[in-house]
Parts: structure tokens; C-alpha cells; sequence
């Protein structure tokens, strides 16, 4: 979904943000993520970043391999903030919305709020290159990346619409297949972290090939 709002620089996104502690949950520039809220703090944040105009949520991993609190997760130094770019109410209390990713950010330290989700001053400084559009993907291995993908396919007995993944500038492509991607916390924290779009894509096929190589000498039946 295209963003209204147009952002050209850490200027454009307010110091604190709403933040979204979600395990697994990969946001990345121009991706976009559904989302479906029912937890009533995160329904208060969805009514807080429309009343106030930004219309923004910053998505988190929580670190829970390295947090003794249950309640409130360690998080990730590093997420993605987004805007809501489409809300619908479920009519049983729910938003589903869906998430148009911006640029990730590093925290800089949790806010003390009265709020009852999480909020953080951030930086996005260290992440300039997330706001051009395309940056760096012509370096990116687009045969093995397809490569992979076709293998992924095959191992798991899955289909996938070949013309739109052929017409999809490689950005698209990579963003997508790494949000989309089967892989537990740490991978995707990984493939959020990669210093370019050329890295995140030899950890995707890295991280891809190392999981099939795996089900091949377990014998792990295919992705249900």
C-alpha cells in the first residue's frame, strides 16, 4: 500500500515511538505487514498513533532467550518503524490493519510512560540508506537467490506466482521472501540487522540452505 506521507530523512519520524514486541515478526522498508490486534494496550496504541497523526508503530523483536521477565521482554536494540497504511474494524473489537515499513531504527533507551504499551526514544541516523527507494539492489545475487527459493519450493511442496516474483525489482524481492520466511528470531533479527539489501539476501539463501540441507539428513517431512 503506498504511503501518503512522504519520508526523506530522520527529520520527517518523531524521536519516540510506539513500540510492538512481537517475536519472529519481521518488518523492513517499503514491506508491508498485516497485522491482526486484540490485546487491549495494543488496541490503545492503534487509537493513540491515529489520534495523533503520525499513524506509526515501531515493530520489535522481544530478546526472550535473554530476559528473565515475562510480562516485559528485553527487547532488540534494533526494529522497523511503520505506518498504517490500511484499518478495518473486525466488528468483535478487533483492528486489522496492515503495516507499511519506513526505515529500522536502533533504541536509544525505553521511555518511562503511563501508557500501557511500550514506547522508546530511537535513532534512525545509523539506517540513512533505508529511506531511498531500491538502494543497493543491483548488487544482490537475484539467480541464487531464485535459485534457493525454486529448491524451498520444491522441498516443501509449495507453489508460488513465478510472474510476479520475475517482475519484482529485486528490493521487493528480497524484503518479502526474508518477511515471509519460515525462520525463527534470531534469522530474522539477522536479516533485519544486514548492513545492506546485498547482505540481507546471502543470509536469506544462507539461512535457506543450511535448513534444507538439514531436512534432507533428518528426513523432516515438508512445511504443512
Amino acid at each position: 500500500m503506498p504511503i501518503n506521507a512522504e519520508y526523506r530523512g530522520p527529520g520527517d519520524l518523531p524521536e519516540v515511538i510506539p513500540v510492538f514486541p512481537l517475536p519472529g515478526a519481521l518488518l523492513l522498508p517499503r514491506g508491508q505487514m498485516p497485522l491482526n490486534i486484540f490485546e487491549p494496550r495494543y488496541l490503545a496504541m492503534v487509537d493513540d498513533a491515529l489520534r495523533d497523526g503520525h499513524r506509526l508503530i515501531g515493530m520489535i523483536q522481544p530478546d526472550v532467550f535473554h530476559s528473565a521477565d515475562e510480562d516485559k521482554p528485553k527487547l532488540f536494540r534494533v526494529g522497523c518503524v511503520g505506518r498504517i497504511t490500511q484499518l478495518a474494524e473486525a466488528g468483535d473489537g478487533r483492528y486489522i490493519l496492515e503495516l507499511t515499513g519506513i526505515t529500522r531504527f536502533k533504541v536509544i533507551e525505553e521511555i518511562a510512560v503511563q501508557t500501557a504499551y511500550r514506547q522508546c526514544k530511537v535513532d534512525y541516523f545509523p539506517y540513512l540508506d533505508d529511506f531511498t527507494a531500491r538502494k543497493g539492489e543491483e548488487a544482490v545475487d537475484r539467480e541464487a537467490l531464485l535459485a534457493v527459493l525454486t529448491d524451498f519450493l520444491k522441498a516443501n511442496n509449495l507453489k508460488v506466482d513465478w510472474e510476479g516474483v520475475e517482475s519484482a525489482p529485486n528490493e521487493a524481492l528480497v524484503n518479502a521472501l526474508a518477511m515471509m520466511s519460515p525462520y525463527g528470531p534470531p534469522e530474522k533479527q539477522a536479516m533485519l540487522e544486514a548492513p545492506d539489501l546485498k547482505t540481507r539476501a546471502e543470509i536469506l539463501i544462507a539461512v535457506t540452505e543450511m535448513d534444507l540441507a538439514k531436512k534432507r539428513t533428518s528426513g523432516d517431512p515438508p512445511l504443512q
